[in-house]
């Protein structure tokens, strides 16, 4: 397949993925105010520090579907299907093992954890622990089924995923109605009906996986040299998956303890803006990620090249577009989206965007680094960087410094995170610093700085109101478009997006 065909896929899988985050993005926003509502700000944060196993479950799980997309992916690329086979069983087995070493760990140091270092109300200890052993399954569930999900992926039959995604919210907005129609507490029934869902969209992945992919149905086998591979690969991958993790939901602890159950409602609140955002950009990447490692597999590194920058630009500006509205509106939009809006949100929000934003370059040279197969040194370290964030963040708290402390230190480290994957994995897969310094990171700072000029004069001159909502969103949305145009793409890229216009013009014209 040429690279044409490849860029064309990448295209029409991103279709899919913003077909499914549109329907997504509306149903999360609504169930996401109406849970708030439901359960009140105090439960709301205990199911957020107790329940937050579920974030790390959607963390760590897009990190180790990665992990074994990378060697699906590779073999598909080098069109060896006996190996692809072995490798997904052995998976399987590796999955289902690390599964139970969680349950382990679980059922004793997060107990001990969750009913003697937490700061939840006596009253409440009952629920929160109802969230967290319904939350411990939900995570082994999605564990376990995590091969069958990078199968889908590394396939890039994102057309099955975009629509299982849609079941799923369509799903969780059934849970919103049934916490009305159930007399029961509110908090455990949430937990309950959470792990219901993701048993039945686990099985869904299985099902879908076992009729289609025949070839790729589980059979038990063991393969010394094959476990060792995966193995190694994995644990480093997990290494540092485990290390963002770590940082995220120990932040989350230690606001627990400092400041009680409302500033985790006000944290919960900024990530689900964050999950809503960077939904799309995630999209974007989930379709490129396989064709990085397939053209890694073949030795086309030019082409990885071109995805690579390019991947990390597009990211960014995609997130950009739909952030830099968030940024100069919070307070009005959270206004206008909660009925209730916990203390420190509207920082907390504008400082988890920027975070994210600064994130988002790193996609492409994250999937580079996993194409390569060489992820020791960079696990390592930017896996230790990623876990500095908690100490430096409790000596702060210690200090007395305010909440939002946190996310200050969290930028920085992202920020040298972002520096060094690119010096490590330059050496990789033979990428130059340099060209992606100027040609990436130089031109979306330059973009970011003229865009947001035009949108925060008007934001100067008008009172805080739904009007200057509109006019800022309208402003920001042409100021952001036109200035990564004419600066931040280069003359094929221009070429290309005219060449876009001109056919969907055409259709649109005979149609």
């Amino acid at each position: 397949m040429s690279n044409q065909e490849n860029s064309k896929r990448i295209v029409k899988n991103t279709m899919f993925l913003y077909i499914r985050m549109l329907l997504t993005l509306v149903i999360s926003l609504y169930t996401s105010r109406v849970v708030l509502n439901t359960l009140g700000i105090e439960d709301f944060g205990i199911y957020n520090v107790v329940g937050g196993i579920i974030i790390m479950v959607g963390f760590l799980n897009n990190s180790m579907s990665s992990a074994t997309q990378r060697f699906l992916s590779f073999e598909l690329g080098k069109k060896d299907f006996h190996q692809l086979s072995r490798v997904f069983s052995m998976s399987v087995n590796i999955h289902f093992t690390l599964g139970l070493i969680i349950l382990v760990l679980a059922e004793t140091i997060g107990l001990w954890a969750l009913n003697t270092q937490l700061n939840i109300p006596y009253d409440r200890i009952s629920a929160a622990n109802w969230v967290y052993q319904f939350s411990v399954m939900t995570f082994i569930v999605s564990m376990i089924t995590v091969p069958y999900h990078a199968v889908i992926i590394a396939n890039e039959k994102m057309n099955v995923y975009a629509w299982v995604s849609v079941l799923e919210i369509i799903l969780k907005l059934l849970i919103v109605f049934m916490l009305y129609w159930f007399e029961f507490d509110k908090l455990k029934l949430y937990a309950v009906l959470g792990f219901v869902v993701t048993l039945i969209i686990s099985l869904t992945y299985v099902t879908y996986t076992s009729i289609n992919f025949p070839e790729r149905k589980y059979r038990f086998f063991w393969d010394k040299s094959l476990f060792n591979t995966l193995k190694n690969y994995g644990g480093w991958n997990l290494f540092g998956s485990i290390a963002g993790v770590a940082s995220g939901q120990g932040i989350n602890f230690m606001l627990n303890i400092f400041y009680g159950p409302s500033i985790n409602a006000a944290r919960g609140i900024a990530y689900q803006v964050q999950g809503a955002v960077n939904g799309f950009v995630s999209n974007f990447q989930m379709a490129m990620n396989p064709q990085i490692i397939k053209s890694f597999a073949v030795k086309d590194i030019k082409y990885m090249h071109q995805l690579i920058f390019q991947g990390a630009k597009f990211s960014y500006f995609l997130l950009f577009i739909l952030s830099l509205p968030i940024l100069l509106e919070t307070e009005m939009i959270l206004q206008l989206w909660l009925k209730i809006v916990p203390e420190y949100t509207i920082i907390f929000t504008q400082l988890i965007l920027i975070n994210i934003l600064i994130d988002s370059i790193s996609g492409p040279l994250i999937t580079a680094a996993q194409a390569s197969g060489k992820i020791k040194l960079y696990q390592s370290v930017v896996g230790g960087l990623l876990l500095l964030i908690v100490p430096i963040s409790y000596l702060f708290l210690i200090l007395d410094f305010k909440p939002q402390v946190t996310l200050y230190i969290s930028i920085s480290v992202s920020i040298v995170a972002l520096f060094t994957r690119l010096k490590i994995i330059s050496r990789l897969v033979k990428l130059s610093s340099i060209d992606f310094i100027k040609n990436v990171v130089f031109q979306i700072v330059l973009v970011s700085i003229i865009a947001i000029i035009l949108p925060l004069s008007i934001q100067y001159f008008l009172p805080q109101n739904f009007c200057r909502l509109i006019i800022i969103s309208f402003t920001t949305l042409i100021s952001v478009i036109f200035t990564i145009y004419i600066i931040g793409l280069n003359l094929n890229e221009q070429i290309f997006i005219k060449e876009k216009a001109r056919q969907f013009y055409s259709i649109y014209k005979n149609g």
